[in-house]
């Protein structure tokens, strides 16, 4: 119990400050929105053979920066994830990986960017697609716990239905390792699109 096997090791790496930057500068820069494509869809199937030439050793340009950012309490996701048993509060899912890893994250209700504390009530357990709308202010909650799903949402019935059936989050049993109201407030005024 408490060992990593060497596959769930390999999932992940550190990674150097510069390699870090050098992946956000990527993923951030506007000079090139979309990567080179090539439209055999639309060619002639003659052409489709061609083959876009490929460098394989091309010197890139290295930016060293110095980058800023709130440490993170990483007992938080353990505490979130076990009081909530490894299940997303939104959709009620438990789904663990082959080498025992939930897939479920440990999301803020009020983000550690906007002073929000690391500490369990102020957490969520959330699939990825459920963090990922509770960032956005996609979905959020009501002071009863109720799920609600914001009116800007491209496909609102599609949120809908991935939401568990009571309609509201699962939450711990302990009631102080439920969401606080305070921050569940600060979510819906700062966060959520009404």
């Amino acid at each position: 119990m408490g060992r990593i096997s060497g596959r769930a090791q390999a999932a992940v790496r550190a990674l150097s400050p510069s390699d870090f930057s050098r992946i956000i500068a990527a993923g951030l820069a506007d000079e090139h929105p979309l990567l080179p494509r090539t439209d055999c869809w639309l060619a002639e199937p003659v052409l489709c053979d061609q083959r876009v030439p490929v460098v394989f050793d091309e010197a890139r340009e290295r930016v060293t920066s110095i980058i800023s950012r709130v440490v993170r309490d990483r007992v938080f996701r353990r505490v979130v994830l076990r009081v909530y048993d490894e299940r997303c509060a939104v959709t009620g899912l438990k789904l663990i990986n082959g080498g025992g890893r939930a897939e479920v994250e440990a999301a803020h209700i009020r983000p550690v960017e906007a002073n929000g504390p690391d500490i369990v009530s102020n957490g969520l357990a959330l699939s990825g697609t459920a963090h990922w709308m509770f960032d956005r202010g996609l979905i959020g909650l009501d002071d009863d716990m109720q799920i609600i799903v914001s009116r800007q949402a491209n496909d609102p019935e599609s949120i809908r239905s991935v939401i568990n059936g009571s309609g509201r989050i699962l939450v711990p049993q302990r009631e102080a390792d439920r969401p606080h109201p305070q921050f569940v407030r600060w979510h819906r005024e700062h966060c959520f699109k009404h």
